[in-house]
């Protein structure tokens, strides 16, 4: 009898390595990773400058006391303090990536690939048109052969 050999756990691990979607999946991390510079720097650059002319650059800043009196920072606080500010900011940085991302690589790569297919479409409807108007020329030959063996049997 033979055994069939298992593979090993080395050789299991190549194949996942090796599948596309994960090499795929480990460039788009090491591109988002980069991005987020980008996005920390428009943040940084020009959304907290925005913000700092209403009221703080920093949203950190921003709170509320549940629970009085709150005073001082750190571990020296007092009270129970809500820092809304914090939560803000998270949200208005996530809006701002989700905006470059969209606007920056979705909406072009979108409007990129419609224009492929469009072109691709208008390759194939040209290619049908062909094909279409050939088999018309060949049934037209085939009508005239037809034709053409029906008066040659009539004549004799």
């Amino acid at each position: 009898m033979s055994e069939k050999k298992q593979p090993g756990v080395w050789e299991g691990f190549k194949a996942f390595l090796m599948r596309g979607n994960v090499i795929d999946l480990a460039v788009a991390v090491v591109i988002g990773a980069a991005f987020t510079n980008i996005v920390n720097s428009v943040v940084k650059g020009i959304i907290n400058p925005l913000v700092g002319a209403i009221g703080t650059q920093s949203l950190d800043s921003y709170s509320s006391c549940l629970e009085p009196p709150c005073t001082g920072t750190g571990a020296t606080a007092t009270g129970i303090r809500i820092m809304w500010g914090s939560v803000l900011g998270a949200t208005l940085s996530f809006v701002i990536t989700a905006a470059v991302v969209y606007f920056l690589m979705v909406l072009p790569m979108s409007k990129f690939l419609a224009r492929q297919a469009a072109r691709q479409k208008a390759k194939e409807g040209t290619q049908e048109i062909i094909e279409v108007s050939e088999l018309e020329v060949l049934k037209e030959i085939r009508d005239a052969l037809v034709a053409q063996r029906g008066l040659g049997n009539s004549q004799n």
